[in-house]
């Protein structure tokens, strides 16, 4: 890599809600979980969120002030305090405004354009004073709150050196939110009145302007949430009259799919839930049912299936088909329970169908997130028709706790769930195509037969779906590939692996099979005749770390024995011709022990002959393997292939096998390495 592409990437990652501190839905999770990923695989992460009044005050009072200053927004000039908060590894900076976001709600108030219009120009502003030296590369953008950021940046901080770095990714979480607002906006708030460029960049239509089409014209890259997603919102049913701006740029428009946050939502360590449990033992999936079910006031039956719904009680949602169905699903046998809010006219027919259906219909209209999860492990199957969806994330939460999901195919919810093959077995949930309300309490039925007649395919579709990985590595890896190609001068800078020095430091702990793919891989061809293979693949290993050699090298074991005493006194022998010097007096001292006892051993034999003429052949044996080891300067055979002594042992049987090849006959190779390393010699 060039010197040039050394450079920590540095990323603001900027939303108006990120999980824990304020959270409304997905676009929360999102900004919750996606910086920890990117800063593990190496980026450097700042997340910028405004400083709502609702967050809870065990957050507030850890943040510390960093500076403050004036936004000029308009002909205003509004303070921005900047607070800063290191939260789970994760820088936060907290845009504190009390006009602006001291509200019980972060959205919907009637000055919700002029608010967020605020926040995107305080965004710029704060670029020249992150902490630490920060140097902003990638400003990442995310729905409508901070889609004026990118256009600020181009039309009132382009020419400034520090902003001249900065590259811009806007993601499209819902594209139905745009953040439409009078033309009077364009002038008395954002201050581009008379700039004719964003005026035409930023108009919808004759009377009003668009704050996410004005990231979709001025963003250097586009994302959305899912491929689906990003086809469809190409279109004009799906496109909310964007899809011509979409279809321009479609050049630098991104599908990628959202992840989870795996370590929180895991049944196995879940605290919220009433039992854990995993794959291998699913015991605590029927505690978890049958709490659920005695909490929200359902008969606690185990043979009916439990489906639940934890959503926005919107048309979006798909609550039309699940009022036009819901009678036949309760009739059907069923239960059914529904957690959020929205809709006065759902929220009003659900409370309907639980009075008329009682142990079989539960309906709590709030928000509760711990509720939410109870319901997430202790339900069968999870209903989601929407008439569209960005990603979705409740339908891989609920995958994640083994609660099979049912889904109109439509944006994240065709890319994350697989439809159940009745013929192959694949699949992970339940799909239908259409928005329409028979199509989908067919759906729901498939689902419950398949849950009563078949049980053990019911426990295999659960296996597979919990088996399914929705961590958000893989997304971050592309949103990181996105990055990197904005800005090609910057790298990763991951934290050093601990595993190669792990495995230097203690070879020994290698398995038996890497030592036996490793000596396949060196061992040569043919094995050297005189030298078993054991002792052919431990040199080659020994001559990959040369370095080991001198330390390794021994002499026979029984001289070892003998001169042990000595050699503790000795040097080490640094200079070659020393140690040839060594060798050749080694070597007749050897010579001379082995003539003194070949002599004695002749004249043992020539005393017998005289006093017995005739010698049995159980006299004889013993006297062979004793002639063998005095009149042999090799080693044993069965020290050459003895696994513990093998690295000790195989550089003399390199220099005593090549020299006995040339004065002795070669013998055949032992059952014992053939056996060891599956060949033996082939001459």
């Amino acid at each position: 890599m060039t010197e040039a592409a050394t450079k920590p990437l540095h990323v603001v990652f900027a939303s108006a809600e990120a999980a824990p501190f304020v959270k409304t839905g997905g676009l929360g999770d999102v900004a919750g979980s996606l910086p920890h990923a990117l800063k593990a695989a190496g980026a450097k992460v700042i997340v910028m969120v405004p400083k709502y009044s609702t967050i809870d005050s065990s957050y507030l009072s850890q943040m510390e002030h960093v500076t403050d200053f004036y936004v000029p927004l308009g002909w205003r000039n509004e303070y921005c305090g900047l607070e800063h908060l290191v939260y789970d590894g994760i820088t936060y900076l907290f845009v504190d405004n009390e006009r602006y976001f001291k509200r019980d709600y972060p959205y919907g108030f009637f000055d919700d354009g002029e608010r967020f219009a605020f926040f995107s120009k305080a965004i710029c502003e704060s670029l020249q004073h992150l902490p630490d030296g920060f140097v902003c590369d990638i400003l990442h953008c995310n729905d409508w709150h901070t889609a004026m950021a990118p256009v600020f940046l181009r039309e009132f901080y382009q020419g400034l050196p520090l902003y001249e770095n900065v590259r811009t990714v806007y993601s499209i979480h819902n594209i139905a939110f745009q953040g439409q607002y009078s033309d009077f906006v364009l002038d008395d708030i954002l201050g581009l009145g008379g700039v004719e460029a964003a005026a035409r960049q930023l108009r919808c239509d004759a009377d009003s302007i668009n704050y996410m089409l004005g990231a979709i014209n001025y963003s250097d890259a586009i994302t959305t949430v899912s491929p689906s997603y990003a086809e469809e919102i190409r279109t004009p049913e799906y496109g909310e009259g964007l899809d011509g701006a979409l279809r321009r740029r479609q050049n630098v428009l991104h599908g990628i799919v959202n992840g989870i946050d795996v370590v929180r939502n895991d049944p196995a360590y879940d605290k919220r839930i009433a039992a854990p449990y995993s794959i291998e033992d699913m015991t605590g999936k029927a505690l978890c049912k049958k709490a659920i079910q005695e909490e929200l006031g359902l008969e606690v039956r185990d043979d009916r299936p439990l489906m639940v719904m934890v959503t926005r009680l919107t048309r979006q949602k798909g609550m039309d088909l699940v009022m036009y169905c819901l009678e036949r699903i309760l009739d059907g046998g069923v239960q059914v329970a529904v957690l959020g809010t929205g809709d006065t006219d759902y929220e009003d027919a659900l409370r309907w169908y639980q009075s008329i259906y009682p142990g079989q219909m539960a309906a709590r209209i709030e928000f509760d997130p711990a509720l939410s999860q109870r319901m997430y492990a202790g339900a069968d199957m999870f209903l989601m028709p929407s008439l569209f969806e960005p990603c979705g994330l409740s339908q891989m939460i609920a995958m994640r706790y083994g609660t099979l999901p049912i889904v109109r195919e439509t944006g994240g919810l065709r890319d994350t769930v697989t439809p159940y093959n009745q013929y192959t077995g694949e699949g992970t949930g339940f799909s239908f195509a259409h928005f329409n309300g028979e199509e989908m309490g067919d759906t729901v039925f498939r689902a419950a037969r398949l849950f009563w007649d078949q049980p053990s395919e019911w426990k295999k579709l659960v296996s597979q779906a919990m088996s399914c990985d929705f961590s958000w590595t893989a997304s971050a890896a592309r949103y990181l590939d996105l990055y990197l190609t904005l800005h090609p001068d910057c790298s990763l800078h991951k934290p050093k692996s601990k595993q190669k020095t792990a495995a230097k430091r203690s070879p020994k702990t290698t398995s038996a099979a890497m030592r036996a793919a490793k000596t396949a891989k060196a061992a040569p061809a043919v094995v050297p005749v005189g030298q078993t293979a054991a002792a052919t693949s431990a040199d080659n290993n020994l001559d990959a770390e040369p370095k080991e050699k001198p330390a390794r090298t021994r002499k026979t074991t029984a001289e070892t024995k003998k001169t042990a005493a000595v050699r503790k006194n000795e040097k080490p022998l640094g200079d070659s011709a020393e140690r040839e010097n060594s060798k050749a007096a080694s070597n007749k001292t050897r010579a001379k022990t082995t003539a003194g006892t070949q002599a004695k051993t002749a004249s043992t034999r020539t005393s017998k002959t005289s006093a017995k003429k005739v010698t049995t052949a159980k006299e004889k044996a013993p006297a062979a393997p004793a002639k063998a080891a005095t009149s042999s300067p090799k080693a044993d055979s069965s020290t050459l292939t003895s696994a513990p002594e093998a690295p000790k042992t195989s550089v003399r049987a390199r220099k005593t096998g090549a020299s006995s090849t040339k004065t002795t006959t070669p013998r055949k190779s032992s059952s014992t390495a053939t056996r060891g390393h599956g060949r033996a010699s082939s001459k």
